[in-house]
């Protein structure tokens, strides 16, 4: 079975449509979350999911920018990210934001004797921990004491990632629509179950389109810059 992985799209139609040329070719996907926020295209990032999710195997956690969104909370952003949250407050349709509510924050997968747990941030906090990769094993090890599952997928950092300890695997595919590893191409991956292999992508989009719907949109343009910086 092939596996794609996404997360972090944050309202970049442009980002997304170039990465599901490649997943959808995948039996299943898996999403950590975050299709909001940020961006300028949250109605129509949500409603490619909502058509997709009926054509195809489609697994989705909310992230805390969907969570932010759909319930109103801005405390604990930045605030460039706050101003994001109230604009797709105002922007998004009442379908979509009922939507990112009904979004859990955790699901479970299994098929050919692997099992994956899909989280935005961690087990410890679905929402908003963040599992850099620089961490210390250490830090990783007590994580694992969260969660009995094989692999761990997660989101929220924006950085691809591969952490195996113990024959246990945490993985992040990267930002779809805002990376921050300083590569500027969107970020994805897929694991084929059948060996075992986990492999790391990256697409260009059209960056340039994004950023401008930005501007036009009258977000800060520090959103705009920093996708051509990749962070």
């Amino acid at each position: 079975m092939l596996i794609a992985l996404i997360s972090d799209i944050h309202s970049n139609l442009e980002a997304l449509e170039a990465v599901w040329k490649s997943v959808k070719k995948a039996d299943v996907v898996f999403c950590m979350g975050d299709l909001v926020g940020y961006g300028a295209n949250p109605n129509e990032v949500v409603e490619f999911f909502r058509e997709e999710m009926e054509k195809r195997e489609i697994l989705c956690v909310r992230g805390n920018h969907d969570n932010a969104v759909a319930f109103g909370i801005t405390w604990g952003f930045n605030p460039y990210a706050r101003e994001a949250i109230r604009w797709h407050e105002r922007v998004m349709s009442g379908e979509n934001i009922e939507f990112l509510r009904r979004l859990p924050v955790r699901q479970l997968f299994r098929t050919d004797g692997e099992d994956f747990l899909i989280i935005h941030g961690s087990p410890r906090a679905p929402l908003d921990e963040y599992l850099f990769p620089w961490l210390p094993d250490s830090e990783f090890v007590e994580v694992l004491k969260y969660f009995r599952e094989k692999n761990l997928v997660v989101g929220h950092t924006h950085m691809q990632m591969l952490k195996e300890i113990g024959g246990r695997r945490i993985i992040n595919p990267g930002g779809v629509g805002q990376p921050r590893d300083g590569d500027w191409r969107a970020a994805y991956a897929f694991i084929d179950t059948d060996s075992d292999e986990i492999v790391f992508e990256r697409v260009e989009y059209d960056v340039d389109t994004a950023a401008r719907k930005i501007i036009e949109a009258g977000l800060p343009r520090f959103l705009a810059y920093r996708l051509y910086e990749g962070y």
